[in-house]
C-alpha cells in the first residue's frame, strides 16, 4: 500500500514538472478610436475606427520544451474589427498568423504556416508605419512595400536565426501548392544588426502571380497570396534598407524601399480606396519611398513621434504621381498596458497625377482632390 501511494505521489510530481515545461499564452491588442477625414469620396467623414494605428487582434502563443535547447512552438493570431466584431484578413479565423515549428537555442527556428515575410520581420520595425508610432494609417501609398503587412503569405516555410552578437537573419519560401510551381509563389530574405544605439536592416521580397486567372483575389485560393493582395501583377519585387539610431530619449531613422511590378493590372480596391481599384493597364510600374522618422520620450509616459515620406511612382503610360505623406503622433501611457493617442496624417499627390486622389491607408475612400487629412483620437489596450 505504501509503495502504491509513493508511486502515485512521484507520478504526480513528474506530471507537474512535465506540465511546467510547456506553456500557452493568450495575448492581444485592441485599438479603437474616432477619426475625422476632410475628404473621403468627396465628403468630410467622421467614423468610429478600429486598428487606425495597430490592427486589433488576439492570439495564442505556445512552446513545449523538448530538451537539449529544442522547443516546439506555435502561434495562432486572429484579426478583427472592434467596432462591429467582424473577422479581418478576408474573414479568416487566424488571418494574421498561423504557424507551428521547432526552435533551437543554438541553430534558430523553422516554422510552417501563414506568416509574415522578411520585409515585415526585419525592415518594418525601423519604419514609422511598422511600429506603434505611426501604424496602419501612416503606411506608404497603398502600402506598396508591405511594411504595414497588408499581405501575409500562405504555405510558408520560414527560417529565423538566433542572435549572433546583435546580428540576425532569416528567409521565407511560400509554396504555390499547385503544379504551376513558379506561379502564385513568394520568397523573401532579410537581416538586421544592432549595436548599442545603432540598428540597421535590409530585406527583399519577391512574389509571382498567375494574372490570367486572377485567383489570388479569392481567399479560398491555394496560392501564396490569396484574397489580401495589394497589386494585381504578374511579378512583384520589393527591396529596401534602413537605419535607426537611439540617443538618450530620442530615436531617429531613415528607410528606403523600392517596389517594381511586372505585368501590372491594378492596385486593389481595398488598398486604393476606390471601388474598382486603380488600373495599371498591364504595364510595368514602380514605387520609390524615402522616409525619415523620429520619436522622442518627453517623460516615461508621454512620447511624440513623426515621419515624412516622399514617394515617387510610375504607373506606366506617362502617369507619374508623386506623394508627400506626413504622420504626427502624441501618445500617453495610462499604464503598462493601456495608452491614449492623438494622431494626425496628411497626404498630397503632385506632379502628373492624372486624376489620382490622395488616399491615407484604411480610411475607406480616396480623396477627390490632391490632398487628404485625417485626425484620430484613440486608445489601445494590450493583454
Amino acid at each position: 500500500m505504501k509503495k502504491t501511494l509513493m508511486v502515485a505521489a512521484l507520478t504526480g510530481v513528474f506530471a507537474t514538472a512535465a506540465h511546467a515545461q510547456s506553456s500557452v499564452t493568450l495575448y492581444g491588442l485592441i485599438d479603437a478610436g474616432i477619426t475625422y477625414a476632410n475628404n473621403s469620396g468627396g465628403h468630410s467623414l467622421w467614423k468610429a475606427s478600429s486598428g487606425t494605428v495597430n490592427g486589433s487582434r488576439w492570439g495564442l502563443r505556445g512552446a513545449e520544451d523538448l530538451g537539449g535547447g529544442l522547443k516546439a512552438i506555435f502561434t495562432l493570431e486572429n484579426g478583427f474589427n472592434i467596432q462591429n466584431g467582424t473577422l479581418g484578413q478576408s474573414s479568416r479565423m487566424f488571418g494574421r498568423q498561423a504557424f507551428v515549428g521547432l526552435a533551437s537555442d543554438q541553430f534558430g527556428a523553422v516554422t510552417l504556416g501563414r506568416q509574415y515575410d522578411s520585409v515585415v520581420d526585419y525592415l518594418a520595425p525601423l519604419s514609422n508605419t511598422g511600429t506603434q508610432y505611426g501604424g496602419t494609417i501612416a503606411a506608404h501609398p497603398y502600402d506598396n512595400d508591405n511594411l504595414n503587412n497588408s499581405v501575409r503569405f500562405n504555405n510558408t516555410i520560414k527560417y529565423s536565426s538566433v542572435n549572433y552578437a546583435g546580428f540576425k537573419f532569416g528567409g521565407t519560401y511560400s509554396f504555390s501548392n499547385s503544379t504551376e510551381f513558379a506561379n502564385n509563389r513568394a520568397y523573401s530574405f532579410g537581416a538586421t544588426y544592432n549595436y548599442a544605439g545603432l540598428n540597421v536592416a535590409a530585406a527583399y521580397l519577391h512574389a509571382n502571380n498567375n494574372i490570367n486567372n486572377q485567383q489570388f483575389n479569392s481567399s479560398s485560393f491555394s496560392g501564396a497570396q490569396a484574397g489580401d493582395y495589394t497589386f494585381g501583377a504578374g511579378r512583384q519585387s520589393t527591396f529596401g534598407g534602413g537605419v535607426n539610431y537611439t540617443f538618450g530619449p530620442a530615436t531617429a531613422g531613415f528607410v528606403y524601399t523600392q517596389t517594381q511590378l511586372g505585368n501590372a493590372i491594378n492596385i486593389s480596391p481595398a488598398q486604393s480606396g476606390t471601388s474598382k481599384g486603380i488600373s495599371l493597364g498591364g504595364n510595368s510600374a514602380r514605387f520609390q519611398n524615402f522616409e525619415g522618422n523620429i520619436r522622442y520620450a518627453l517623460t516615461p509616459a508621454l512620447s511624440l513621434a513623426g515621419a515624412y515620406t516622399y514617394t515617387r511612382a510610375n504607373f506606366g503610360g506617362g502617369v507619374n504621381p508623386n506623394y508627400n505623406t506626413v504622420a504626427l503622433q502624441s501618445d500617453y501611457a495610462l499604464s503598462k498596458r493601456t495608452d491614449v493617442y492623438l494622431q494626425g496624417d496628411w497626404q498630397h499627390v503632385s506632379s502628373n497625377q492624372d486624376g489620382i486622389g490622395a488616399y491615407l491607408n484604411g480610411l475607406g475612400s480616396a480623396s477627390t482632390r490632391q490632398d487628404q487629412v485625417a485626425v484620430t483620437v484613440g486608445m489601445r489596450h494590450r493583454f
